[in-house]
């Protein structure tokens, strides 16, 4: 029975990965092409979106187990928050920046400049957003196993 709760979870976390990356894509293409993005900060964004394509896949993976780690210390926190979610927010993404770590969101839109520019391959770009997301996964799934384990480790 369990099984198809896990699935139609998957499913849900695909459509909204998904829509994510083909929106950042879209988004960047219409605004690059239709010149609703300057022309120099379309540059800009291409220069940025360079750093992220350089990444080699073990380590677009090993970058993105830290950034997972933190989101899912987020979800974490979140519920004793209070007053402090907007800050919590903050100071965890400023975390995220601070580290270089990949997140596979933000990386579709970092890729997206590239990918409209001409300036990496679909494949290339696949693998770099897949490896991050297997690193965002393993982090995120790491510290969940992590605190679930402390809290039971007594009754163990």
């Amino acid at each position: 029975m369990v099984a198809r709760p896990l699935g139609h979870t998957a499913r849900l976390w695909g459509v909204v990965l998904l829509a994510n990356i083909v929106g950042t894509f879209v988004t960047t293409a219409l605004g690059s092409q239709a010149g609703l993005i300057p022309p120099e900060h379309v540059a800009a964004m291409v220069e940025v979106a360079a750093r992220f394509a350089e990444n080699t896949l073990p380590s677009a993976f090993l970058y993105g187990v830290p950034a997972g780690f933190l989101i899912a210390a987020i979800v974490w926190v979140m519920p004793s928050a209070e007053t402090a979610r907007f800050s919590i927010v903050v100071w965890f993404t400023y975390l995220i920046a601070l580290g270089d770590f990949t997140r596979v969101v933000v990386g579709s839109a970092k890729l997206s400049p590239l990918l409209v520019s001409g300036g990496i391959d679909i494949p290339r770009a696949t693998g770099l957003l897949l490896a991050t997301l297997a690193g965002n996964i393993v982090g995120g799934t790491g510290l969940f196993a992590l605190l679930a384990h402390a809290q039971i480790k007594e009754e163990m």
